[in-house]
């Protein structure tokens, strides 16, 4: 069985600050894969928490396509509440910079054979959560005039 853990943060504010993503596949409790990155360009309406989370789990879904991975049983496990329920339907997606990312994962879902995506708490989704860190910590790194920008405000 393939699990994917997927997280997604917007620092040092939200919105409007660096939004992180990163996920992390494993196979029979091993890992085969972990990414994290910018989701969005920082300090724009764009950066969110949400668009994070939910372009971490398009990435996530995209590798799994490209590496073949669709016939086997895949369980999607994430902390947030609000993308696991918007995605099983109990909540409406509303925000317009979110709609995009929601369709692309319903394509992008509709590919698998059996697939789940399910909530668990934040702490069986740690190593996600500590890649999003490390994202955010590496923009920071990578960009110092970002400092200027966090302290500025």
């Amino acid at each position: 069985m393939i699990e994917v853990y997927f997280d997604g943060l917007c620092q040092p504010v939200n919105p409007g600050g660096i939004a992180c993503y990163a996920f992390v596949v494993k196979k029979d409790g091993k890992t085969i894969q972990s990414d994290y990155g910018v989701a969005a360009e920082p300090f724009s309406k764009d950066a969110t928490n949400n668009v994070a989370e939910y372009t971490a789990l398009v990435k996530a879904l995209e590798w799994l396509l490209a590496n073949s991975t669709i016939s086997g049983k895949v369980e999607i496990k994430s902390d947030s509440q609000l993308v696991v329920k918007q995605l099983s339907g109990e909540y409406k997606v509303k925000a317009k910079r979110i709609i995009p990312l929601y369709k692309k994962v319903l394509l992008l879902r509709s590919k698998f054979k059996d697939i789940e995506i399910k909530w668990v708490p934040r702490e069986e989704n740690k190593e996600a959560d500590r890649l999003t860190n490390k994202a955010y910590a590496k923009a920071v790194q990578d960009n110092p005039d970002y400092l200027d920008r966090i302290f500025s405000d």
